[in-house]
């Protein structure tokens, strides 16, 4: 599809609670929300509302978190029906668990690209800690039933800069069922050949960059740059690009004690929103 043919995107905040430690997600969500409309003129939908983080275990949280999440699910039913692009400010990463469904369903050929640290491919079996948060991938897959779908097929599942895996999560990859494109050298060039032409659906976790870039709930290091998320970016952007959601930015400071501004994390997705959305407004450089 020619970037002239595409629709216009639809942003979307998900501001509530989803599996979350604590309510910085939940602000930060409204952050990204709002920097996306100003820099596409367009006002976001909101998908439910705050709440108290419960900071407990995966049943629990997701039973708290299920209607906004069949809310979310039903909200990207219409936008995928109507064929329109969605750009998500998710709070966690266990609001995929009603999205990636969606997605499977009306786009089989697309591939999801998972931006993370984590693999996030545990399963309520498998978890040594029943965080809702680590079973967001595995869910979609069918490895486990969330209640709110499946039918993403392991083949079209990419980990892109994930390097805090656990055993069972390390057997899907060295078994060859999932992919894994780790961060390091070379990493746009090893995403071009494992996406292969073939459309993409961008799930982002800021926890995928080093420590200290942006804040998040999760610090490992090893994680990639701005201008590594930018050459990945630029590498997706040559595919069909089927929509974006960016997750586990939280709300926080700097090192000058001033509100940490999601600007930089968009200007290095810059390129893909680019290419997908016709943003000709987007032109800052990524140091």
């Amino acid at each position: 599809m020619s970037a002239s043919n595409r629709p216009s995107p639809v942003i979307t905040q998900f501001a509530a609670r989803a599996g979350d430690h604590n309510d910085r997600a939940m602000q930060a969500s409204g952050m990204i929300a709002a920097e996306l409309a100003a820099r596409l003129g367009s006002t976001p939908v909101v998908i439910g509302s705050p709440e108290p983080a419960l900071c407990t275990d995966w049943e629990e949280e997701l039973a708290a978190a299920r209607p906004a999440l069949r809310a979310m699910a039903e909200h990207f039913d219409e936008l995928l029906r109507d064929s329109a692009f969605p750009v998500t400010a998710l709070s966690r990463c266990a609001v995929a668990l009603a999205t990636l469904p969606v997605v499977a369903r009306y786009r089989p050929d697309a591939v999801v690209v998972w931006f993370d640290a984590h693999a996030d491919l545990n399963t309520p079996q498998s978890s040594t800690t029943g965080y809702l948060g680590g079973l967001a991938f595995s869910g979609p897959l069918g490895m486990w039933d969330s209640g709110l779908g499946q039918g993403l097929k392991p083949e079209n599942a990419i980990l892109c800069g994930a390097r805090d895996i656990d055993p069972a999560e390390q057997s899907l990859i060295d078994d060859g069922v999932i992919t894994l494109v780790g961060p390091g050298p070379d990493l746009a060039k090893r995403l071009r050949a494992a996406i292969a032409g073939r459309p993409v659906y961008v799930h982002l976790d800021c926890d995928v960059l080093e420590p200290g870039i942006v804040p998040t709930d999760y610090l490992v290091p090893g994680g990639l740059t701005l201008s590594d998320l930018r050459s990945a970016a630029l590498a997706i952007g040559e595919s069909d690009l089927v929509g974006v959601e960016i997750g586990e930015f939280e709300a926080g400071e700097d090192a000058n004690g001033l509100p940490v501004h999601p600007g930089p994390l968009l200007d290095a997705l810059q390129p893909l929103l680019h290419t997908a959305v016709r943003l000709d407004t987007l032109d800052h450089a990524v140091p």
